[in-house]
């Protein structure tokens, strides 16, 4: 398979519209990016959540995803499952982030999530962010919405059992639901390293991207 680099980012932005979607989503990518990169700038927003006991679950855990990394992270307190109506917050706090940092790389939902939250936020982001790598992460379900993805990062076993642990333990208040365990998170990661001829993946899709072939 080929493979192509985006460099060495220095500043990289994450937005979820609920605490735990950018961990589940891409917290794999985060722990190996800030291994990678001690010191990088990690600017995370968080649409829902705030004020409460799932804000202390996020800070927490993406202090554990973002080893190293100068962190700053925003929780607002929009209602869960209210996005649509809530549109004109959620936009200004999308042109808040823009203004607060230039990433080379966000990671955010895909624009074709089922969930309104995530597909609304997503369809946010260009907005803003005009002239930036996007990565659009997925979000196991009950709706059934994995397609096929473009691209990929692979997972040492070490980061996706990692994954898998901090989420367990930083996410207590989740770990009611039926799809929220081991089994589910590693066994997506491992179905998309199969499809990138690895042991373990995070899979993204990619609304646009421009090459650089001829160095």
């Amino acid at each position: 398979m080929i493979r192509l680099g985006a460099g060495r980012p220095d500043r990289i932005a994450a937005v979820g519209a609920h605490c735990d979607d950018i961990a589940i989503g891409a917290g794999g990518t985060l722990l190996t990016l800030c291994l990678a990169r001690p010191g990088i700038r990690v600017d995370a927003l968080v649409l829902s959540g705030g004020g409460g006991e799932r804000e202390q679950e996020e800070r927490a855990a993406l202090a554990a995803f973002c080893p190293g990394a100068d962190l700053r992270l925003t929780v607002l307190k929009l209602p869960d499952g209210r996005l649509p109506v809530h549109w004109d917050e959620a936009k200004a706090a999308v042109e808040e982030l823009r203004g607060q940092t230039d990433p080379d790389l966000i990671l955010a939902p895909r624009t074709d999530d089922a969930h309104q939250d995530h597909r609304g936020l997503a369809r946010l982001i260009p907005t803003a962010f005009r002239d930036h790598l996007v990565l659009g992460y997925e979000i196991v379900k009950w709706d059934g919405d994995l397609g096929r993805m473009a691209a990929y990062q692979p997972l040492s076993p070490e980061i996706a059992e990692e994954k898998v642990r901090l989420l367990q333990e930083h996410y207590p208040s989740q770990r009611h639901r039926p799809w929220y365990d081991r089994e589910a998170f590693l066994g997506l990661a491992r179905i998309r390293g199969i499809e990138c001829h690895e042991r373990y993946a995070e899979a993204f899709a990619v609304t646009k991207l421009t090459l650089n072939l001829g160095g």
